[in-house]
């Protein structure tokens, strides 16, 4: 089962949404709140109105930049045995997923009890995942509220996992914190400065916002990460049928102009920058005004992300059922 490959759409589909995707680019545009942003795709050829913050990125520009991401990069991990080598047309790697602000715990058979998350929840799950065989690396799977809004809970929520795993950690994104996160992973490289920005131990999950906007947060990001060499995972979460077209197709093209237009950033920023293509994409369910991730409609949307990701050479991290 681990090579099993599922091919959902053909490679004329996938041309048509790549080709649609740069017309998206162009017209509607995307919007770019984030002024240094903006800035960037102005310097680079595109025509930016900064009153509407409106970003449209001519074809040729899309795909220089598209060209000089990188098609394989290593996720470094504290046991450097764990350490994956991510490449867009690699073996599949496995991890957990979701941040929320919820646990549940086991109270006997059929028996459960939900709860706010807490930090001890952040080291218990980054335990399970390093004990778990199967688990490739980890991916911070709940917020702690009860240090929400107390100092830095967000740097503190990812070194709380990073502790407690000796596999790659994904974690949380906030671009003012980079000069910190440089100086904990050359505390964890015993002080050598230039280890650790070779080898980054985790990397930093960001959203674009549906439909097609680069928010203020994940354009800092994509930005400031490159320059410490924090690989930085895309995750469009568009939903069909509520911030994206409802036929799955159109999805695809509204999720693909979202990630490809914060890979094009990096690239205008940092050529050569480590970006994953990313995917969480689903439905959204009219009746009960919810984003089901374990539709139907999930599984087709990210297996077709994949192939999106591999069409550009770029490694992908996508949501399964």
């Amino acid at each position: 089962m681990i090579n099993t490959t599922i091919e959902v759409l053909s490679k004329e589909e996938i041309e048509k949404i790549h080709l649609t995707t740069l017309k998206v680019f162009m017209d509607p545009g995307i919007l770019v709140v984030n002024e240094k942003a903006r800035q960037i795709f102005r310097e680079n050829g595109c025509d930016v109105d900064d009153r509407t913050q409106i970003v449209k990125i001519p074809e040729h520009v899309a795909l220089d930049a598209i060209s000089k991401a990188a098609s394989s990069f290593t996720l470094y991990a504290r046991d450097d045995k764990k350490s994956l080598k991510m490449t867009w047309d690699g073996e599949p790697h496995w991890t957990n997923f979701g941040t929320g602000v919820k646990a549940c715990d086991y109270l006997g058979h059929g028996k459960f009890a939900t709860r706010d998350s807490t930090e001890q929840d952040v080291c218990n799950n980054a335990k399970i995942c390093d004990w778990a065989e199967h688990i490739d690396l980890h991916h911070n799977s709940v917020t702690p509220t009860d240090i929400c809004g107390v100092g830095d809970d967000v740097i503190h929520r990812n070194l709380s996992a990073l502790e407690n795993t000796s596999k790659h950690v994904v974690g949380s994104a906030q671009a003012a914190d980079m000069g910190i996160y440089s100086e904990i992973m050359t505390v964890l490289y015993g002080g050598d400065e230039e280890e650790a920005l070779k080898k980054p131990l985790f990397s930093l999950a960001g959203c674009p916002t549906s439909p097609l906007e680069l928010g203020d947060s994940i354009c800092n990001v994509l930005i400031e990460a490159a320059k410490i060499n924090i690989p930085v995972v895309l995750i469009s979460m568009a939903m069909s049928g509520g911030t994206s077209p409802i036929h799955l197709a159109g999805t695809l093209v509204t999720h693909n102009a979202e990630v490809m237009a914060g890979v094009i950033l990096a690239q205008l920023s940092t050529p050569g920058s480590s970006v994953l293509y990313g995917c969480s994409t689903t439905n959204f369910d009219l009746k009960k005004g919810t984003a089901p991730v374990g539709s139907p409609e999930l599984a087709l949307i990210n297996a077709a992300a994949g192939q999106l990701a591999q069409f550009y050479k770029i490694p992908s991290y996508v949501a399964g059922t």
